[in-house]
């Protein structure tokens, strides 16, 4: 599916399933509670910390999905077309940054 199909199928349960949109300051907290989250398994799977026994069992996958669809939430109800805005995005990126990462020494050492 593409952004803007997502986009469409968020808004559609929303509407159906969710009653209405929790207010933009709400879902900012909650997207910060999900990015928390995606952190959280991300540091005992692939960083230092070891894990509990509550955090067995916790999907990367599903704990990202959770964060693309309170993005597209806040998307849906600002009025921001995530297609259009990724694409300006890159194009942003590729101009400004296009030999920065190619130049930076820092990045063809391993470590």
């Amino acid at each position: 599916m593409t952004i803007n199909e997502a986009q469409q199928r968020v808004d559609n349960w929303i509407k159906t399933y969710g009653v209405r949109y929790f207010n933009e300051l709400t879902n900012m907290a909650i997207l910060t509670e999900e990015v928390g989250e995606v952190a959280r398994i991300i540091a005992r799977r692939y960083g230092e910390q070891s894990c509990k026994p509550s955090d067995e069992g916790k999907d990367l996958g599903d704990e990202l999905a959770d964060v693309l669809w309170v993005v597209m939430c806040l998307a849906n109800q600002t009025g921001v077309d995530l297609d259009a805005a990724l694409e300006r995005n890159i194009a942003k990126k590729t101009q400004r940054d296009s030999h920065r990462h190619l130049d930076n020494e820092k990045l063809s050492k391993k470590y």
